[in-house]
């Protein structure tokens, strides 16, 4: 099952040319989450090359304007093309009162809007994936989320099998179902006997807007992807501090303490430029990429190799990014 993060806007407090306010995609098979909805969300999803294809779940981290700003626009979207599928809002205490304040920019949905404040735990549970929120530490009500798979079944050994007598055809399903295995002698082939190690199932991890926080780590402990903000540079640490943000070093170095596999630096303040936050953050933890909007991560089976940054003009061609400023601004 293909398990893609699209970087919808990566951008702090206020857009600039290049960057949108926040927002980020999950597409995992056919489900589709959308972490927070910064000012033009929806026109950047039309930008990305994914398109403004209904999204399940929207997930506010927390309740600062650029982060929910597109929701207005967007459920009035979704409404004049007819949806009808339920969706799903989920965010801190304060959201239905957001909601209310909001009603009369939105107004009536031909849909279902479902509308959760939530606290630490589980939020959500998905088939073989589970949401879940954790407290993080930005100055108000706020959470992180973290996507987690559930651990899928060891490899299944053929020749193990076959040594213990089990014949090739449905006996070998049975095994891998998980059942045991009755043979025409009586004896009894269990699955532990023919199987492999449980494979560990995939991990991504938002800290939202926070300082660095044991919430995030904890969160964060051997995940694959972590999405951390990184919205000033070392230099502007007291300001860090005092807005409840985090410097790109500060990142770098929960993500080493964590053992992620990647680091994804978002919510650049328009103050620093990209490759100072990247070069800053490598100092602690080599493993950093900071994504421009559009690009996208796209997370492998851990058998089947790393995390993989794919720039958008990869996707959608060397023009995908005419109007927008050259790369790293």
């Amino acid at each position: 099952m293909d398990l893609i993060i699209t970087f919808i806007g990566t951008s702090a407090s206020v857009p600039s040319a290049a960057r949108g306010t926040s927002a980020t995609l999950v597409s995992r098979g056919g489900r589709r989450w959308l972490v927070d909805c910064g000012e033009g969300t929806q026109r950047q999803l039309l930008r990305s090359g994914v398109g403004l294809a209904d999204v399940d779940v929207v997930l506010l981290t927390h309740l600062h304007g650029d982060h929910f700003l597109g929701l207005p626009g967007m459920f009035k979207t979704f409404a004049l093309r007819g949806r009808e599928e339920p969706l799903l809002l989920m965010g801190p205490e304060g959201l239905h009162r957001l909601m209310e304040t909001l009603q009369p920019l939105i107004g009536r949905l031909p849909f279902h809007l479902e509308v959760q404040e939530c606290g630490a735990g589980e939020v959500l549970r998905d088939d073989d994936a589970v949401i879940t929120a954790f407290h993080t530490d930005h100055g108000v009500r706020a959470l992180g989320y973290a996507v987690v798979e559930d651990d899928r079944p060891g490899a299944f050994d053929v020749d193990a099998a076959r040594a213990l007598g089990v014949p090739d055809g449905p006996q070998f399903g049975v095994l891998q179902r998980g059942g045991e295995v009755t043979l025409d002698s009586g004896v009894v082939v269990r699955p532990d006997q023919v199987m492999g190690e449980a494979r560990r199932g995939r991990v991504v991890v938002f800290s939202g807007d926070t300082r660095p926080c044991t919430g995030t780590e904890d969160a964060a402990r051997d995940a694959d992807l972590l999405i951390h903000e990184a919205t000033f540079c070392d230099e502007d640490l007291d300001r860090a501090v005092e807005t409840r943000h985090s410097t790109a070093r500060e990142a770098g170095a929960l993500a080493a303490r964590a053992g992620v596999r990647m680091l994804a630096l978002t919510h650049v303040s328009t103050r620093v430029h990209p490759k100072e936050v990247r070069r800053e953050a490598e100092q602690e933890f080599p493993g950093v990429i900071v994504p421009r909007d559009f690009d996208q991560v796209e997370i492998p089976f851990r058998e089947r190799g790393e995390p993989r940054l794919i720039p958008v003009q990869d996707r959608l061609g060397k023009g995908a990014r005419d109007d927008a400023p050259p790369a790293g601004t």
